[in-house]
């Protein structure tokens, strides 16, 4: 069994509308500077990358198992190659696991999608109960209005400490140049912004389409000393679903968020992840999420996300900063969301933030999320 798993390098692209760039582009571009960056190509002598494992949702391009035209672009051909149709930080738990097993040395991870070629609800109202749900046109952002409708109302959340998640997010999002959105925003245009899905505003939503990738190396500790010489450790990992159903869950709750920080926590030795942690990468697709996952974390007690936003600890420069990179509020894909995450945070332990960088970060903590009212979380702790 593996010791450690590295990450050795990681890119990503611009996050954008990207009308005349096909996917298989986006991939391309990724994967080729993530193997640059190590000297690594596909050899088949064991000294190449050993697996190949990508994460998408086809269905947004169309035609069921695109990727089996897009795998060789990423290397799959005569490789082992695995798939996860969900969030890209799956991805990279599913690729740290094969390595700690001892089943491989090195996996070249990637996440793509573009959103720009079909509605967005179009495709998740697919990911729901085709008996009861489908019929009424239930989707994501509609499963979200429910939750947030629950969890603003059982404590007491204002509309003030909504738009303030959208203000730091923008604000974290001028210092990113991959950001999709990075405009100033005041707290008063969000709340003067149209109702997307009561009580969620257009401000407060992941916007979308956004297009883009993102890719990385993870490498058994051996492997990755070799590759270079600033590795990032991944020393904690937890993943847990939750019903599909939404009626069978309190959804004021995360009771998955925090079952797989728990998880996570205790792998990589945490108490008090607020005074152990430098910084945290969380999937916000909308605002109120932002507060909820605080709790579901344990970044403060239940019911008190909001006043923990109103504290200040979670700015640049506060106790925890919380999205230094504008988060998922400044617009990215769906699906890529997840290891994007992981690889701001990549960028945060090895001071290559530049202007969005988190002064003397030496653990963080990446985030991702999928299914309907957060379903299932994956939390990942990374060290220096």
């Amino acid at each position: 069994m593996a010791q450690r798993v590295g990450i050795v390098a990681v890119a990503q692209t611009k996050y954008e509308e990207k009308p005349s760039q096909h996917v298989g582009e986006l991939m391309y571009e990724v994967s080729r500077d993530v193997m640059k960056q190590t000297g690594l190509e596909f050899k088949s002598d064991g000294t190449g990358i050993d697996m190949t494992l990508a994460a998408a949702y086809d269905q947004f391009s169309g035609p069921a198992g695109l990727y089996m035209f897009l795998g060789y672009i990423v290397g799959a051909w005569q490789r082992e190659d695995e798939r996860v149709t969900s969030d890209g930080s799956l991805a990279v738990y599913y690729g740290a696991l094969n390595i700690l097993s001892g089943h491989c040395d090195t996996v070249l991870l990637v996440s793509y999608l573009k959103e720009s070629p079909i509605p967005k609800n179009q495709v998740e109202c697919m990911g729901l109960d085709q008996v009861y749900q489908r019929r009424i046109g239930l989707d994501f952002v509609s499963a979200a209005g429910l939750q947030a409708m629950k969890y603003i109302y059982k404590c007491g959340i204002t509309p003030e400490q909504l738009a303030k998640v959208v203000v730091k997010a923008r604000k974290n999002a001028k210092n990113n140049p991959f950001a999709f959105c990075c405009d100033d925003i005041t707290v008063k245009d969000v709340l003067r912004s149209a109702m997307l899905c009561d009580p969620i505003r257009v401000q407060e939503a992941k916007p979308t389409p956004v297009d883009g990738a993102c890719a990385m190396i993870l490498a058994s500790e051996e492997k990755a000393k070799k590759l270079t010489d600033k590795p990032i450790w991944i020393t904690g990992i937890g993943s847990c679903y939750d019903h599909h159903e939404l009626g069978y869950r309190d959804l004021a709750e995360c009771e998955s968020l925090s079952t797989a920080a728990k998880r996570a926590y205790k792998m990589a030795g945490i108490a008090n992840p607020l005074k152990e942690l430098d910084v945290a990468e969380i999937s916000e697709h909308f605002a109120y999420q932002e507060l909820m996952c605080y709790e579901g974390l344990g970044l403060c007690g239940k019911g008190e996300g909001g006043k923990f936003i109103d504290s200040g600890k979670t700015e640049m420069g506060g106790e925890l900063p919380v999205n230094p990179s504008g988060g998922v509020l400044s617009g990215l894909p769906v699906c890529v969301a997840g290891m994007q995450r992981v690889a701001e945070c990549v960028l945060q332990l090895r001071g290559e933030a530049k202007k969005r960088q988190v002064k003397g970060a030496r653990k963080a903590l990446a985030h991702g999320t999928d299914g309907p009212a957060g379903q299932q979380h994956c939390v990942i702790i990374l060290e220096k």
